[in-house]
């Protein structure tokens, strides 16, 4: 393929969806910190500052993964079906915060974030069959969303 120039207007605004998925999710959780300090939390729980810089990143890395195969143009079926399955983990991403978070569903969170890993993993191989290097920006996340997801585990069982 042939190299493609930035289009940093596209590139910007790839990254800013994620990011405002995370900053809108964030506001309405607010007040998480305080609610995430008083439950028993399995070993290996990280600082609660920790969150939102790797989260950050995370949301960084996910929106330059997305302009590579946007790049590849949206006539194209595989770069809509791609970017279809972003879309639809990055809504699953919006949801489980309120719902570890704010209603303290953390059974049902564990659940959700189950198949938000999923469609990662699925986002990730579609990624691949058009832009390894947009699939390799993406496993920081899958790494950290299984991290998430044994945090979310043991909080359940250390809480009920």
């Amino acid at each position: 393929m042939k190299k493609m120039r930035i289009k940093w207007d596209k590139l910007i605004i790839s990254i800013l969806i994620p990011i405002a998925v995370g900053v809108v999710s964030g506001l309405l959780t607010r007040n998480s910190m305080m609610m995430f300090n008083t439950v028993k939390k399995p070993p290996l729980s990280p600082p609660g500052w920790l969150f939102p810089v790797v989260w950050t990143i995370l949301y960084i890395l996910m929106g330059i993964a997305s302009y590579l195969i946007y790049q590849y143009g949206t006539g194209r079926e595989d770069v809509r079906l791609a970017l279809t399955t972003y879309a639809v983990q990055l809504f699953f991403n919006f949801f489980w915060s309120i719902f570890f978070f704010n209603l303290e569903w953390y059974l049902f969170a564990f659940l959700w974030l189950a198949i938000m890993w999923f469609l990662i993993l699925l986002t990730i191989i579609r990624f691949s069959k058009i832009d390894k290097t947009a699939a390799y920006l993406m496993i920081p996340y899958l790494v950290w969303v299984t991290f998430a997801a044994y945090l979310n585990l043991g909080i359940y069982f250390l809480n009920r």
